[in-house]
């Protein structure tokens, strides 16, 4: 409970006026609240970071700031199905492919790893743009799970 600036007694958090001598109060500053300052473009380019973004990405689908802001949330979940599609490369592809020599698995599992990662590049700067792109399967994913959640 905040004190009079005036007199020091004790006055209600959302009181103009003290109620012992009647002095203005200062007005008390708005709550912050996450991602208070982060604009919707900014917010939807932090789900495109190579290999981190699902975190901000999983922090902005849990905000109650984008809840009803349809693009970011199509961003957010985009740039979880890349993380997954990454993962899926690295986890399932990479170790199916095990042969002795590993050339096979190198070159089909760098070749589709360095195609996640240019395709992420390629989000940052179409989303710094301001443009939205679906990607093929990926983005109809992300239509999918928007519309679930309405």
């Amino acid at each position: 409970m905040p004190y009079c600036s005036t007199c020091g007694s004790k006055v209600a958090g959302t009181a103009a006026y003290c109620a012992r001598c009647g002095a203005r109060q200062p007005a008390q500053a708005a709550p912050s609240t996450p991602f208070s300052n982060l604009s919707a473009r900014n917010a939807s380019l932090l789900c495109y970071i190579p290999l981190v973004g699902w975190i901000p990405a999983i922090v902005i689908l849990a905000a109650s700031r984008f809840k009803n802001n349809r693009d970011v949330r199509f961003h957010a979940f985009q740039g979880l199905y890349l993380f997954v599609a990454w993962l899926i490369v690295d986890w399932a592809v990479g170790p199916f492919f095990h042969i002795p020599e590993d050339i096979i698995r190198i070159s089909l599992s760098g070749l589709l790893k360095g195609l996640i990662f240019v395709t992420w590049i390629f989000m940052i700067v179409k989303t710094s743009q301001e443009e939205t792109v679906r990607l093929p399967v990926l983005g109809e994913l992300a239509e999918r799970s928007i519309a679930e959640q309405r």
